[in-house]
């Protein structure tokens, strides 16, 4: 069911950009799957442009959503049940790094975006990139052009040949998310190495665990 209601998140948000975007300026992939140096991200949606890039995730929730930035799980609330969900942001976090890995990018060049199309409501303040409306204005509020016409294509060709010559598939990206989660050595958020850390104060002090090397830009931490 939970799949279902993706896809059809999904073909939501395909049909917005449809209707909103003009194809030629906005060329648009939709699940795409890049490999990386641990593993492999999926994402829902990528649109190219001279604007820079942008990557879309989709949510089809229902209710009220709770959330923070720094949170590592959200809150929906659908007729008095709560029910738990990856924070999003985490997941472009580790999108945009590996599309500017492969693509050979500044990271100032992409945008992300989620975007929420159920009947919901967001309970708190989040940022400014998560919306549930207004997709195509969003992304219009970008008028500086950062790409050149040359990187524009570069872009478009190297991205279009990878959708004609990958073999991956979303059985592929299953299995390679559950080998980088069980890691002890990768960030499965960020690609960053992981490094054995101790709690310093609070009622877990002398505690050690795992913690990104990367941080406080990322703030993922597992048990030893």
């Amino acid at each position: 069911m939970n799949l279902f209601r993706g896809w059809i998140g999904e073909k939501i948000t395909t049909f917005k950009m449809w209707l909103s975007l003009n194809a030629k300026t906005y060329r648009r992939f939709h699940n795409l799957i890049i490999p990386a140096k641990n593993g492999t991200t999926q994402i829902d949606h990528l649109l190219v442009s001279p604007y820079g890039l942008f990557i879309v995730e989709t949510k089809n929730k229902k209710g009220w959503i709770f959330g923070s930035e720094n949170l590592p799980k959200w809150t929906q609330v659908l007729y008095s049940k709560k029910y738990s969900f990856q924070n999003p942001l985490r997941q472009t976090f580790r999108q945009k790094k590996v599309l500017c890995e492969f693509l050979d990018l500044d990271e100032s060049i992409v945008h992300t975006i989620v975007y929420f199309v159920g009947d919901c409501k967001f309970k708190t303040p989040l940022p400014d990139n998560v919306i549930r409306s207004r997709l195509g204005r969003y992304i219009k509020r970008h008028r500086n052009r950062i790409l050149s016409p040359q990187e524009f294509e570069r872009l478009i060709l190297t991205l279009e040949q990878h959708v004609s010559e990958s073999n991956l598939t979303t059985r592929d990206h299953v299995r390679s998310l559950r080998q980088r989660h069980s890691s002890i050595t990768v960030c499965p958020r960020c690609g960053s190495d992981l490094v054995e850390r101790t709690v310093k104060k609070g009622s877990d002090a002398g505690l050690r665990f795992l913690g990104c090397e990367s941080y406080p830009i990322c703030r993922y931490t597992k048990n030893v």
